[in-house]
């Protein structure tokens, strides 16, 4: 049941990271009458120019996989809080100091999760700008 959980969760932080990512995707409108065909390689130009500026690739930070969770007992949280309520008295205080770091642990690991969906947010972000100035250099309204 708990790799379950793992892998549910996992995969609703890579969920997270794609679907904000490509919903940001700039509205590309062809303000001087450019063709498809002339608008297909201007956002291909764009693209390649902006990935190079910026040293983002969209496609690469969406695919990235979020980071590999370490177990609660290896980063110590939970030993901890079975040892301090060891220290405490009783068999019910190693029990209960175990829990309290086991939250502990799963608490530090939102908050690496939601630090690592705010930088891919960024650099995305980083990249959707420089993709949109050349566009608009050449002629295009972004929105």
């Amino acid at each position: 049941m708990k790799r379950i959980r793992a892998s549910f969760a996992g995969s609703v932080a890579l969920l997270l990271v794609t679907v904000p990512a490509w919903s940001q995707q700039p509205i590309v409108y062809p303000a001087k009458g450019q063709t498809v065909e002339q608008q297909q390689r201007d956002e291909g130009d764009c693209y390649v120019w902006a990935k190079q500026y910026t040293g983002v690739d969209p496609a690469a930070v969406v695919q990235q996989q979020p980071p590999q969770k370490s177990s609660s007992w290896r980063s110590g949280e939970r030993a901890g809080g079975a040892s301090r309520g060891a220290l405490g008295g009783a068999a019910i205080g190693a029990v209960a100091g175990t829990m309290l770091g086991g939250r502990k642990a799963r608490q530090n690991a939102a908050a690496q999760d939601q630090a690592a969906v705010g930088q891919t947010q960024a650099q995305i972000d980083t990249y959707y700008r420089a993709y949109g100035a050349c566009l608009e250099g050449r002629g295009y309204t972004i929105k």
